[in-house]
């Protein structure tokens, strides 16, 4: 996972090496856990790692139908919820859309996304301190917290410098 001034990548940097790499990281996570990375949900993440943006359901499906014959809607849902379960996709509550991943994650990891309000990028960065400091917060409320999605909205270093 990137930190600090890396949780963005540079406009210029190699993407199709950044998606061949992540799409390598993927088949590893399937493999190592005996997952099937099937057609469908290859094309799915291939269509997220097409950009460092999140994208809505509906514009994987149009993506894809460049391509391949159209999706049904229900068909990419599931190819999402598979990538999500193995730590392959985020949902960007927000934006209701889903952004690839190819960090290595355990279940308890807590991230906090960085989403850019000009290029809509997103950047992902590590957020234990903030998990501990939710965890104290909730102590001794009874209450039960099942997920906590840490998500911030802001300008790119990138696009502050071409502003």
């Amino acid at each position: 996972m990137t930190t600090g001034r890396q949780a963005f990548p540079t406009p210029d940097h190699d993407h199709s090496q950044c998606a061949a790499s992540a799409l390598a990281h993927a088949e590893q996570v399937c493999r190592d856990r005996g997952q099937k990375f099937t057609p469908i949900r290859r094309q799915v993440l291939q269509a997220l790692l097409a950009s460092h943006r999140p994208l809505g359901a509906y514009e994987i499906i149009d993506a894809l139908a460049r391509d391949i014959a159209r999706l049904a809607p229900i068909t990419v849902y599931r190819a999402l919820d598979f990538l999500m379960a193995q730590g392959l996709v985020h949902r960007i509550e927000s934006r209701n859309a889903f952004l690839a991943c190819a960090h290595n994650h355990d279940a308890s990891a807590v991230v906090a996304f960085l989403i850019c309000d000009s290029c809509g990028s997103v950047g992902e960065l590590p957020a234990a301190g903030l998990a501990k400091g939710f965890r104290e917060a909730v102590q001794g409320t009874g209450f039960a917290p099942k997920m906590s999605v840490v998500e911030i909205t802001g300008t790119c270093a990138h696009c502050q410098r071409a502003a």
